[in-house]
């Protein structure tokens, strides 16, 4: 049997942008921790940045103990040992918060699933997060078993 030939792979730059998916969704490493969020929020284009700053700050003042990962080009939010609560994904018009377990939250976050137990909440540009609202959902969330995922 011949030896597979290794392909010589380009080392990215510190400087290197990562590269953008269909509808701006940057192309992240996966890992855990606050470091593989932090560099997915930085290269979310326009607008999705600073929302998606924003929100991860309302995650960590709702939850200090929140444990943070990157898996599938989309952050991740969970309790040690319980599994993630939340992700997050940028489209081409808006960004969508999964809330894994959001039939159980009161009220019910807005966006259907296919999923009968996730529900979505979708920011626009234009759109106004209701802070208050969010941070309920996500001390909600957090309270429920997580999606091992």
């Amino acid at each position: 049997m011949a030896k597979a030939r290794s392909r010589p792979t380009a080392a990215r730059s510190p400087d290197t942008k990562p590269v953008l998916l269909s509808g701006g969704n940057p192309q992240i490493a996966k890992g855990h921790g606050d470091a593989p969020v932090q560099a997915y929020i930085a290269a979310l284009p326009g607008w999705k940045s600073e929302v998606a700053r924003r929100l991860d700050q309302l995650i960590v003042q709702a939850i200090p103990n929140v444990q943070k990962a990157v898996k599938w080009n989309s952050p991740f939010y969970g309790m040690e040992g319980e599994g993630w609560f939340l992700g997050i994904h940028c489209f081409a018009k808006y960004i969508k918060v999964a809330f894994f377990r959001g039939l159980s939250l009161d009220p019910v976050p807005p966006v259907e699933s296919k999923s009968r137990d996730t529900r979505y909440v979708h920011i626009h540009e234009e759109d106004r997060l209701d802070e208050e609202r969010f941070v309920s959902w996500v001390k909600q969330a957090s309270r429920l078993p997580g999606e091992r995922m």
